[in-house]
Parts: structure tokens; C-alpha cells; sequence
């Protein structure tokens, strides 16, 4: 039985990067090969020597949203931080709200000058709440006019341009978080790659803040992902079913567009379908993929999910082996850190 233990590394926190580097593709690339377990140094942009004319590189198209609200109680003033994860259904969310003692059930909050508001429906068992909002004109057009984009608690620099937070390629509104390792991309390079010959294919994955959450119990089967929203589309469903007949590759850009594919592999016994739904799938060591044949990612938090993840594809020892790596070749970790593709 594995433990998060197994999983635990020591990580300087001077590697955890606080700003985005000036050209997103300059980042460094840990190349690892999980048959012979070679680790190889390389910058993003010759990724594209990774991909081949056929292959399908699939990447999620989320955008965050710019989550995080300051409101008040309009009875006594009291100010609440409140951060926004998922639409669970119509004018409600689902919300981390700080200080939580002072969100009970019927708790009302404005923000701003009063054209957006919302009251707490529901006390969560996580410590979450449920509000619904309510507004005048367009909910998102509110949003981006009082919210402030929700960066990881381990970001402590203030980011001077919010779209460093998004992919060059984020279209879907609802995230509280990036899909980091997309943030690599330019649109000159996703050219290149196509030009190449590799289908460049999108789906959505909305990202909760749960997929960032360390695991805080001893055995890892005990622990509870959150569940978030995903999308494959009839268009792109078709695109990997064509590279998959001709012999292509299935290349991930990021744990979150690995679980898409994952889930639906999962729920359809290999087969590519377009589908919709919620996922709370969680892949440890052990896992059979049915989907993915290689990936890129950002290097991730200690004894989380995501490390777990790359583990049962790459191997335990290996992925540890490549962070100690990374470590010592002073590697940037996290969201606006390097990346690595596993092949």
C-alpha cells in the first residue's frame, strides 16, 4: 500500500517561481522516458521535436475566471474574502469564504457598489459554502470588473499582467485555477507545431482549487478528489479518433486535460467518445491509461495528486528521480515554474 509519503520530497523554496518568465516558451524542459528512465535537459520550445507529423497534442481551453471577491455584510460592515471554484447550477456557486464563521446559512454580501450580491445557501462539510448571486446586467461583465485573479496561496509577488495567468489559448469562462503547464505555449509556436503536421486538439476542464490540495491522509486510497466540470466536443472527439486510426500519438498538455481523457477512456472502455460531465477521477500507481500515450507538465507541490498522477504513468522511482533532477539543476517549480514531458 502506498502512503502520501511515498510521494514527499524536500523542494527549496527558492524554487518555487513567483513570476512569470518575459517569453513563455524560454522556460526550461525536463524530457523523461519512462522505458529506459532517461532524464534530458532541453528549453520549452523544442517540444516540438518530441511530437511527430500525426500525433494529436490536446490541450484545455479553460480560462480563469478572476474569482476572487471582496464583499461586505451590508447589517454590520464586516468584510469577506469569497472565492468562487464552481457553478453548480444557475446563479450558484460553490465557495471558499474567509472568515468562514461569518457566513451562516441566509448571510447576506455585497460587493462593490451593490450590483452584485449573493447569500449564503449552504454550509458545506469541507467548510465550503454554496451561495447564490444575484446582480443587475451581466454576471461575468461584474465579475471582471470586481474580482481579482485567485493566484496560489504559494505565489507571494503581485502579477503586473492578469493574462499571464491564462493560456494564449483560454476560451471557456469558469476556472478558479490555470492549466498551468499550457501557460508554455505561444501562439508562434502552437504554428510550428501544427505546421508540423500534429493535430492541435481542445477540451475543457474547469479547475477546482481541490486538484492543488496536498493529501492530507496517511493512505492514499482514503482521499476524496473534488469534482469538476469537463467538455469534449463532438469535433475534437472525432479528431482523436482519426489520429488514433492512423497510427498517431495521444500527447496531453497537462494533468488536467490527462484526467479528461482519462475519465472518458474510463467510462466508454477505451473508446474515444464525446462527453460531458463531472470527474473526480483520481490516478495513483496502478492506474491502466487508456487514453494518453505521453504528456507535458509543470512540476508539482509535494505529496499532492498531481505528482501521484505523473508517478503512475512514468513510474514511481523515475518521476522522483527526475524531481530530484530538477531540484538539483535548480529547475522553477509550480505555476509559473518549468515543465517536463514524459514520453
Amino acid at each position: 500500500m502506498l502512503t502520501t509519503e511515498d510521494f514527499d520530497f524536500d523542494l527549496p523554496e527558492e524554487l518555487i517561481a513567483q513570476t512569470p518568465l518575459e517569453k513563455r516558451d524560454s522556460s526550461r524542459l525536463l524530457v523523461l522516458d519512462r522505458e529506459t528512465g532517461q532524464i534530458s535537459d532541453k528549453h520549452f520550445d523544442e517540444i516540438i521535436e518530441e511530437l511527430n507529423p500525426g500525433d494529436a497534442l490536446v490541450m484545455n481551453d479553460t480560462r480563469v475566471l478572476p474569482a476572487r471577491l471582496y464583499g461586505e455584510k451590508p447589517e454590520t460592515g464586516g468584510h469577506l474574502e469569497v472565492l468562487l471554484l464552481n457553478n453548480t447550477q444557475g446563479d450558484e456557486w460553490e465557495t471558499l469564504i474567509k472568515p468562514a464563521r461569518r457566513a451562516k446559512v441566509g448571510t447576506q454580501i455585497v460587493f462593490g457598489d451593490g450590483r452584485l450580491r449573493a447569500e449564503v445557501k449552504t454550509e458545506l462539510e469541507h467548510g465550503g459554502r454554496i451561495v447564490e448571486f444575484s446582480y443587475e446586467g451581466i454576471f461575468l461583465e461584474n465579475l471582471e470588473s470586481l474580482g481579482e485573479m485567485p493566484l496560489p496561496p504559494y505565489i507571494k509577488e503581485r502579477l503586473d499582467d492578469p493574462e499571464r495567468y491564462q493560456t494564449v489559448y483560454a476560451k471557456e469562462n469558469g476556472s478558479a485555477a490555470a492549466p498551468t503547464a499550457g501557460l508554455h505555449f505561444t501562439p508562434e509556436l502552437l504554428e510550428k507545431i501544427a505546421a508540423k503536421g500534429v493535430k492541435l486538439v481542445y477540451l475543457t476542464l474547469h479547475v477546482g482549487l481541490g486538484t492543488f490540495r496536498p493529501v492530507s491522509v496517511e493512505n492514499i486510497e482514503e482521499h476524496q478528489m473534488h469534482s469538476e466540470f469537463y467538455r469534449l466536443t463532438e469535433e475534437a472527439a472525432a479528431q482523436l479518433n482519426e489520429v488514433r486510426k492512423n497510427g498517431g500519438k495521444i500527447i496531453a498538455v497537462g494533468t488536467t486535460s490527462i484526467r479528461t481523457l482519462e475519465t472518458i477512456g474510463t467510462k466508454f472502455n477505451g473508446e474515444i467518445k464525446a462527453d460531458s460531465g463531472w470527474t473526480d477521477i483520481f490516478i495513483t500507481p496502478g492506474y491502466e491509461f487508456k487514453i494518453v500515450q505521453a504528456f507535458s507538465t509543470n512540476f508539482h507541490l509535494p505529496k499532492s495528486t498531481l505528482v501521484m498522477l505523473v508517478s503512475a504513468f512514468a513510474g514511481r522511482d523515475e518521476t522522483l528521480a527526475a524531481y530530484h533532477h530538477a531540484i538539483e539543476e535548480r529547475y522553477r517549480f509550480f505555476s509559473f515554474g518549468d515543465a517536463m514531458f514524459v514520453k
